[in-house]
C-alpha cells in the first residue's frame, strides 16, 4: 500500500510531478499536499512548496524565477516599489504566462518586468539575494537602491565582501554609491531621509544616543532630531506617549524634534526638506 504522507516537500526549489514522485512522493501525497496547500501547482508540471513566499509562485507562473526588487523583497529587504513582479527567464523559454493565471498569456498589463538572461540556478525558485541585489540597482534610482543596499547590511544579510563583489559586477558609474552606504540606518525611510538632508547641505549624524533620551534616527547639524515614524512601531496610545515622552525629554535638552512618517518621506520627499530648510533658517534668523 502506498504511504499517504509525502516527505517535507523544498522552499527552495521547483519541482516537477516526476521529480516529486522519485523524492518518495505518492500519487495519493501529492493530492493531499495539494489539498491541504502544503504543495501548489503554479503551472503545468511545475509545483513548489506550500510556504513559499507568493511572488514566487507568480514568478514561476510567468515562467521563470523570482528576480530583482522581487527576489529582494521576498528575502524581507527593504524597497521602495513593489508595485512590478520581476522574473527571470531563459532566453530560450517561449509561452510566459499571466501570474495571476496559468491559463491566460503574458500581456503588457500585467506589471510584470522579464529580464532575459541565463542563470545556473538550476531547480532554484529565485534568483539568490545578492545577485538580485545588483540587479536591483540597475532597475531603481539611486536613493531606493543605497536604502536596499542599507537595509541588507542591517539585518546581516550581506557583508563587506559581498558589497564589494556587488560592485565589481556593476558598471562603473554606480561606484558612487558605495561610499554613501550606511548598514545603521534602521528603515529605508531613514536612509532615504538622510540622503535628502545630505543634499541640502545639513551635517547628518545616523543613530545618536543622546543621554538621558536614547538613540534618535537623525540628528541635523547637532540639534534638529528627525524620527522616521511607521506604523508598525510607533500605532497605538502607549506608543505614542512614549514619542511625546521623549520628545518633550529632547525639548528639554535643546533639541527641535521633528517626526515625519514613512508614508510621507517616500510619497513628498521634498516636504521634509521643506522642514529641515524652514528650521534652519529661522534659526539663522534669530541667531
Amino acid at each position: 500500500m502506498e504511504n499517504q504522507h509525502p516527505p517535507a516537500f523544498p522552499l527552495d526549489t521547483v519541482m516537477s510531478y516526476a521529480e516529486l514522485r522519485a523524492a518518495g512522493a505518492t500519487r495519493a501525497g501529492i493530492r493531499e499536499a495539494l489539498a491541504t496547500g502544503a504543495l501548489r501547482r503554479a503551472r503545468r508540471d511545475v509545483y513548489v512548496g506550500g510556504g513559499v513566499h507568493e511572488t514566487v509562485v507568480a514568478a514561476q507562473r510567468v515562467g521563470g524565477r523570482l528576480d530583482c526588487i522581487s527576489a529582494v523583497a521576498a528575502a524581507g529587504v527593504f524597497v521602495l516599489d513593489r508595485s512590478s513582479l520581476y522574473v527571470q527567464v531563459e532566453p530560450t523559454h517561449s509561452r510566459l504566462r499571466s501570474p495571476t493565471s496559468r491559463r491566460r498569456s503574458l500581456t503588457a498589463a500585467s506589471d510584470v518586468v522579464v529580464h532575459w538572461r541565463h542563470s545556473e540556478r538550476g531547480a532554484a525558485h529565485s534568483i539568490p539575494l545578492t545577485e538580485a541585489l545588483a540587479v536591483a540597482v540597475r532597475c531603481q534610482g539611486r536613493r531606493a537602491s543605497i536604502a536596499m543596499l542599507d537595509n541588507a547590511l542591517y539585518q546581516c544579510l550581506i557583508d563587506e565582501a559581498d558589497l564589494g563583489d556587488l560592485f565589481a559586477g556593476l558598471p562603473s558609474k554606480y561606484a558612487a554609491l558605495r561610499p554613501l552606504l550606511d548598514g545603521r540606518a534602521e528603515a529605508g525611510s531613514e536612509s532615504i531621509a538622510r540622503l535628502l538632508l545630505k543634499n541640502l547641505g545639513c551635517s547628518v549624524q545616523v543613530q545618536v544616543q543622546i543621554d538621558g533620551v536614547g538613540r534618535v534616527d537623525l540628528l541635523i547639524d547637532g540639534w534638529i532630531v528627525v524620527e522616521c515614524d511607521s506604523r508598525a512601531h510607533h500605532a497605538g496610545w502607549e506608543a505614542q506617549e512614549r514619542d511625546r515622552l521623549r520628545d518633550l525629554l529632547l525639548a528639554e535638552r535643546g533639541y527641535v524634534v521633528i517626526r515625519p512618517t514613512a508614508s510621507m518621506i517616500f510619497s513628498d520627499p521634498k516636504l521634509l526638506r521643506r522642514a529641515v530648510h524652514g528650521l534652519r533658517s529661522s534659526a539663522a534668523v534669530h541667531r
